[in-house]
C-alpha cells in the first residue's frame, strides 16, 4: 500500500476530516431524513468539542506513552540505538536547504543522550515518503553529526513507515549480529513501534522521549484549541495502527 494511499485512509477516518464528512451527511439529509440529519450534526459538533480539548487530548496520548528508560547495567546490554525519523523541514529557507523536522530534532536529541550514556552505536531509520532527494535518516545523520557531535554508524534510508522501519533495520543490523536494540522514538509512538520491531525480530528496549507533560491543570485544559484537536488526532491514528497490525498479523 502506497504512502500517500495509507495517508488518505488515515485522513478520512481521523479528525477533522472524519467530522466534516459527517457534518456533510447531516446536511444532505437534512430535508429527507431530518432526524437522522440532527443526530449526525450534533454528534460532530460534540466529538470536535470533545476531541479539541487539551486535558482529553493530553490524557489520552498518556494512557499510551511508554515509561521512560532507567539506565542501569543491566540495560547496557544493548547492542545498537535505532532512532526513528519523525518527519523533515523541507526548504528550510534559513537553512538553504532540507534539515530534520521536530519531531525528529526531539528523538536525535534523546539519541545522543542516549549514546553519551551507553557508548552504543546508532542506527537511524526514515527514507523519503514525501518523495524528496534527501531521506529523513541523512537528515538525522547530519543533526547528530554537527550539531550533537555523536557520530552515526548505519543507515536505514528506504522505509517509509514504521513497519518498514522495523524490518529493514533488522535487515540491516542483522549482518552486524545485533538483535537487542535501544528504540528510540516519542512516547506516543513507543508502543506500535516496539510491537512491530519484536515482530521483525528484536529484542526491544524502550527508549522513549517527547511526553505529554503539563505544568498544571487549570481552567484552559477545557477550552479547545487546534493543538489538543491534533493530540487527539495522534492518539487515534496510534490506536487504528495498533488495530491494523494485528488484524493482519
Amino acid at each position: 500500500m502506497s504512502w500517500f494511499f495509507t495517508n488518505l485512509v488515515a485522513a478520512i477516518l481521523l479528525p477533522p476530516l472524519n467530522l466534516l464528512l459527517m457534518s456533510l451527511a447531516g446536511l444532505l439529509l437534512w430535508h429527507k431524513r431530518p432526524q437522522i440529519a440532527r443526530i449526525l450534526l450534533s454528534s460532530a459538533f460534540f466529538l470536535l468539542w470533545l476531541f479539541s480539548t487539551p486535558f482529553l487530548a493530553e490524557s489520552l496520548l498518556r494512557s499510551l506513552e511508554a515509561p521512560p528508560l532507567k539506565l542501569t547495567e543491566s540495560t547496557f546490554s544493548a547492542d545498537a540505538i535505532v532512532v526513528l525519523g519523525g518527519g523533515s523541514y523541507l526548504h528550510a529557507p534559513e537553512y538553504a536547504g532540507d534539515t530534520v523536522g521536530t519531531a525528529s530534532l526531539e528523538r536525535v536529541r534523546y539519541a545522543a543522550h542516549l549514546y553519551r550514556n551507553t557508548r552504543k552505536p546508532i542506527l537511524l531509520s526514515g527514507g523519503t515518503p514525501l518523495g524528496n532527494s534527501i531521506s529523513e535518516a541523512r537528515l538525522m545523520k547530519q543533526a547528530l553529526e554537527q550539531e550533537f557531535n555523536t557520530p552515526v554508524q548505519w543507515l536505514e534510508e528506504e522505509s517509509i513507515n514504521t513497519l518498514e522501519n522495523a524490518r529493514y533495520s533488522y535487515r540491516l543490523l542483522q549482518k552486524a549480529g545485533i538483535k537487542r536494540i535501544y528504540l528510540v522514538t516519542h512516547a506516543w509512538h513507543m508502543p506500535r513501534s516496539s510491537m512491530v520491531f519484536k515482530a521483525a525480530g528484536f529484542e526491544v528496549i524502550a527508549a522513549p522521549t517527547a511526553f505529554t507533560t503539563r505544568h498544571k491543570i487549570d481552567l484552559l485544559a477545557f477550552v479547545p484549541n487546534a493543538g489538543a484537536l491534533h493530540g487527539t488526532q495522534i492518539f487515534l491514528h496510534e490506536a487504528i495502527g495498533m488495530l491494523w497490525y494485528r488484524l493482519k498479523s
